[in-house]
């Protein structure tokens, strides 16, 4: 057993049964000239340390024999999987409007096949690595993640990725109604509207949904899981 700290208390898991699931590390997310960039701005400086955050993370992960999950956030060409007219999906992801408003753009969107959709250069999953395909905001909704880590018998998931407030609270809540233990590294995360956003998903689920860690606490467990 390693024992993670974190917020509000420290966690005693098996990494044997824990996950890294890595959310929505796409262009479209992550990048400038991609659709958070073109829809509402992206702020370097806050992104690059994300990224760099979940260079160090995910190889060492790997290295202690936890398993790396990413979800990849995406609709069909023709937008099939999109819900349809009365889907409150198609009415409230930013991507529809933009695919309407500015047509050109669409191979910066979340259109599977497409520069927007795929996942960043610096993240690329490695061959031992699974990757689940989502068209929701929730990793859990329509997928197969569930069975996924059922299968793996996980039950301790460390989310990172984009973005806190959206899609990681989303997939990490439902983790949590599900029975895994949703456990949020901050600094690997990246949030999207004003910064009472993070805060407030930080605070659901250091007091009700989960536990609350960084990068260098997750790295410090790792590393001396390895030692012995």
């Amino acid at each position: 057993m390693a024992i993670l700290k974190a917020r509000p208390r420290e966690v005693e898991i098996d990494l044997s049964r824990t996950a890294f699931i890595v959310v929505d590390m796409q262009n479209a997310y992550a990048k400038k000239g991609g659709m958070l960039d073109l829809g509402v701005g992206i702020d370097e400086a806050r992104t690059n340390p994300v990224i760099a955050a979940n260079g160090r993370l995910l190889p060492a992960a790997r290295a202690a024999g936890v398993k790396v999950i990413y979800l990849q956030f995406g609709y069909k060409p023709d937008l099939s999987d999109a819900g349809g007219p009365q889907s409150p999906n198609a009415r409230k992801h930013m991507a529809f409007k933009m695919i309407e408003e500015r047509p050109a753009d669409r191979d910066k969107l979340i259109i599977e096949g497409t520069w927007g959709w795929e996942i960043i250069d610096e993240l690329k999953p490695e061959p031992d690595d699974l990757v689940v395909k989502k068209a929701r905001y929730s990793g859990f909704a329509g997928t197969t993640l569930e069975n996924q880590l059922n299968g793996l018998d996980i039950r301790h998931i460390l989310f990172t990725g984009v973005a806190t407030n959206v899609c990681v609270e989303s997939t990490a809540r439902e983790a949590y109604f599900r029975e895994f233990w949703p456990i949020l590294v901050e600094d690997a995360m990246d949030h999207t509207g004003p910064d009472f956003t993070r805060e407030a998903t930080l605070y659901n689920f250091e007091t009700k949904f989960g536990w609350i860690t960084t990068a260098d606490d997750v790295l410090n467990m790792l590393e001396r899981n390895q030692a012995t």
